[in-house]
């Protein structure tokens, strides 16, 4: 778990976040989303500790980070793994060699050991065999999948996805989401993905914030978001007209007001 306490952050007279309380719940996909400028990413980077809070708390399972001593927050950042927006993948490194790099930072383990452990998230991540590939010779879904093999090599605690999306069809983009939702259950993790990707908050926001101009503008779940009466919230995930309808239909499905697919297709093909 991840405790947010009265986050506070600016750049000169430009506050980004302003008094952001927020709980990050262990074993569920806890998704940051909101417009570009809105503060999600500046909010994660506050979590990893790549950006100091001017202002407020940031508790890992109950031990504030911002104030610990340089070696304790080494320990707290051995938990953490890191999916990058682009992958991050080293490009004069096999595949093999970018997973195994946090073992050779963080381990003393010997080289039969990590290639062990490499070879486990690899077959985890549906990727088995491609040891000797270079980042070039893989697809932006494949490479995708390494960066995530990578994040959790370490077995963390706490798992971070930035834009986890970003770049990928619908199709592998559903992989993904469902990739990071079965290792977030799998190994009961505290995972925050930052996204702009609506298929992946109605399918994996076990909960969700929604960032508005530095503001926590809204909070809940995949479900709880159909039926929210947030005006902003509402122009940011359903702004289009075929998205509102989706959530109207949707709407009336949960209600019982549509029973099964065969009644939806009725509704649509009389209106």
């Amino acid at each position: 778990m991840i405790e947010l306490k009265h986050i506070k952050k600016g750049f000169g007279d430009r506050v980004v976040l302003n008094d952001v309380n927020a709980v990050m719940e262990t074993g569920k996909c806890n998704l940051i989303i909101g417009a570009s400028g809105s503060g999600k990413t500046v909010l994660m980077k506050c979590m990893v500790g790549l950006l100091q809070p001017d202002d407020g708390e940031i508790c890992y399972n109950g031990n504030e980070f911002l104030n610990m001593q340089a070696d304790d927050k080494k320990e707290i950042r051995k938990q953490i793994g890191m999916l990058f927006q682009g992958s991050a993948l080293f490009d004069s490194l096999t595949v093999e060699e970018n997973i195994m790099f946090p073992l050779n930072m963080f381990t003393k383990d010997t080289t039969t050991q990590k290639l062990k452990r490499v070879n486990e998230v690899l077959d985890r991540v549906n990727l088995k065999d491609a040891n000797k590939k270079f980042p070039a010779e893989l697809s932006g879904g494949m490479k995708k999948r390494v960066g995530i093999a990578r994040a959790i090599v370490l077995n963390p605690k706490f798992l971070f996805c930035d834009e986890p999306n970003s770049g990928l069809d619908p199709q592998t983009s559903l992989v993904i989401d469902k990739l990071i939702k079965e290792i977030t259950m799998e190994y009961n993790i505290t995972t925050i993905v930052n996204t702009h990707d609506m298929n992946s908050v109605m399918e994996i926001g076990d909960h969700i914030i929604y960032m508005y101009q530095g503001y926590k503008e809204w909070e809940g779940t995949n479900k709880e978001i159909i039926f929210s009466k947030n005006e902003l919230l509402n122009k940011f995930i359903f702004a289009s007209d075929f998205l509102q309808d989706a959530k109207d239909m949707r709407m009336l499905e949960q209600s019982g007001k549509i029973d099964n697919n065969r009644d939806m297709d009725k509704l649509i093909s009389n209106e």
